[in-house]
């Protein structure tokens, strides 16, 4: 047995905060496994449809995606015919967007205030060494009763594979830290968590393709599936933060 195999999770270091790398241009292949991975085996779908949907209900005007990636909230909100403005900073994610497209650091917008209707920043903050600038761009471009939505994952998600992955620490934004900095910024907020068994990989090409889009190589990832028994069901963590500017 290797030493990946106790199959136990290790405890999260709450001093080691760590902005999660930013490899999309360096490595573009892993964030589309990771999407791969997702789409084919994951058991429901993610929240980029109940964000378009609520931006839609809850927010009018023009809407900005922050941390774009290759499109996915666009697609739901142009289908919803809301205008929508795709941001990123990773030019090889801008290339797969269609529509009205700018490249750019979100710590420091190049819009005016009170643009936006919405602004969402899913799955992207913590790539940020200190998210909470992103956070009050947002609330500064958006406009009054304005929605704000970002999301992330917890530091215990998918403890099915704590033996394949690096020991748990908090990233600069997740789900146990994400609403308080949300709430640092905006004036309401609204947290919704999830905790469930939501992605099944029925093999050992499937467990193979998941781990690629966590980042391990191609050695880590041929150790660990020769140690993680497969078909395996994964418990998935995290929190969807939904801000509100004031009137």
């Amino acid at each position: 047995m290797c030493d990946r195999c106790s199959g136990v999770m290790r405890p999260a270091d709450p001093e080691r905060v760590r902005a999660i790398l930013f490899d999309y241009d360096a490595d573009p292949g892993r964030f589309l496994a990771n999407v791969q991975a997702v789409a084919q085996y994951g058991l429901a779908g993610d929240v980029h449809q109940a964000v378009a949907e609520r931006a839609v209900e809850e927010a009018g005007g023009l809407a900005l995606d922050l941390g774009c990636g290759e499109g996915r909230l666009v697609r739901e909100l142009c289908k919803r015919g809301v205008s929508v403005i795709a941001y990123d900073l990773s030019a090889t994610m801008l290339a797969a967007v269609r529509g009205d497209r700018v490249r750019g650091d979100a710590t420091r917008l190049p819009f005016r205030d009170r643009s936006f209707g919405a602004v969402a920043a899913l799955y992207m903050l913590y790539h940020l060494a200190d998210p909470r600038a992103a956070i009050a761009e947002s609330y500064r471009v958006l406009q009054p009763e304005g929605l704000f939505a970002a999301c992330a994952p917890s530091r215990y998600n998918d403890p099915e594979l704590a033996m394949a992955l690096p020991p748990a620490s908090p990233s600069t934004f997740d789900a146990e830290n994400g609403p308080q900095l949300v709430a640092d910024s905006f004036d309401e907020i609204e947290v919704q968590c999830w905790d469930a068994a939501l992605v099944h990989l029925p093999d050992r090409p499937a467990l193979a393709l998941y781990l690629r889009g966590r980042g391990l190589s191609e050695a880590e990832i041929a150790d660990a599936v020769d140690c993680i028994a497969t078909p395996l069901t994964l418990t998935k963590r995290g929190a969807l933060v939904y801000g509100r500017k004031a009137a």
